[in-house]
């Protein structure tokens, strides 16, 4: 298997158990250990809200965690580009990437949270709609973070001799991560705008296949290479890995939640020792993906993420 790329999510659901001091600590911790082992990437989810659920605002988190650490990339998984003038958007995401020396990887998405959206005043329109502002917010973030003075009208925003200074260290700009796997609208922005792709987890791989031919058309479409758009999955909702099947039974029985089968929960969690999982990348890999999306289920605790790295080394470049 080629070398490949691992990023790790970090949701607020993994640390919603603590109070607001310590659950940036343990965040904080989570991070800096993938800083240490040696991952690509962590990415943290972007919510002003998620019911009463305490939840850190993502773009003044992932400036402090850049302080925090030295090497890791710092995405966010992704942005809703409702929640932020882009403008704004793209101011914020240069700083970042200045702060913490090229390090941005910036993921971003049309929302999916109505409750969220209405409650901060920010409407729901159609997903149609709410894509085509996306799609408007990207060439407002791409044009400030390469033009010396950015000019757009558009139906939804618009500039006039706008400078974004300091632009972004990354040249010639932060890759840009497309999330949502909406076969009729969003893969059309995926193909214009799209550094890497994130389609979420996907229940099988003939859909993951399906979608890649997709967005193939639509690259030809426009005349793009389909081979400038890096390949992402997440090769299942969650991972549980454990040294061997005794330590798995007894994972199993701590993590799967009361009142799912065994059968259930293996449908959105890859579960087995590392070389398991490992045996589950292989179809995607040879499909052409480099960029694998973890999720740890027994997160906050590190000791999935710890393993998976000792004994997957020679798959990280």
């Amino acid at each position: 298997m080629a070398k490949l790329k691992f990023g790790v999510f970090l949701p607020f659901y993994a640390f919603k158990a603590y109070n607001s001091t310590e659950q940036y600590q343990r965040l904080k911790s989570a991070v800096q250990e993938c800083d240490r082992l040696g991952y690509d990437s962590v990415w943290i989810d972007d919510h002003l809200m998620y019911n009463n659920t305490s939840i850190l605002e993502c773009w003044v988190t992932l400036s402090a965690l850049a302080a925090s650490t030295s090497r890791i990339r710092l995405g966010t998984m992704v942005t809703c580009s409702a929640h932020r003038n882009p403008g704004l958007l793209a101011k914020a995401a240069a700083t970042l990437d200045v702060v913490s020396n090229g390090r941005l990887e910036f993921g971003i998405g049309a929302g999916i949270q109505e409750a969220e959206h209405l409650a901060y005043g920010f409407g729901f329109p159609k997903p149609s709609i709410r894509i085509a502002q996306m799609e408007e917010a990207l060439e407002v973030i791409r044009r400030l973070w390469t033009y010396p003075k950015a000019s757009f009208q558009g139906k939804y925003y618009s500039l006039k001799d706008a400078i974004c200074e300091p632009k972004p260290i990354q040249k010639p700009r932060p890759p840009i991560v497309v999330g949502g796997s909406g076969e009729k609208h969003t893969l059309r922005v995926v193909a214009k705008y799209a550094d890497r792709f994130d389609w979420g987890f996907l229940p099988s791989i003939e859909d993951y296949r399906r979608k890649l031919n997709v967005l193939h058309r639509y690259c030809q479409l426009i005349g793009r290479d389909f081979s400038e758009i890096e390949q992402s999955c997440w090769p299942s909702g969650q991972i549980l890995v454990a040294h061997d099947q005794n330590d798995l039974v007894l994972k199993i029985a701590e993590f799967k939640p009361e009142g799912i089968s065994i059968d259930s929960f293996k449908q959105y969690t890859l579960v087995g020792t590392v070389e398991d999982c490992i045996r589950g990348f292989q179809a995607y890999a040879d499909l052409g993906v480099t960029y694998f999306m973890l999720y740890f289920a027994d997160l906050p605790n590190t000791d999935s993420l710890r393993l998976f790295k000792k004994a997957g080394a020679c798959l990280f470049g």
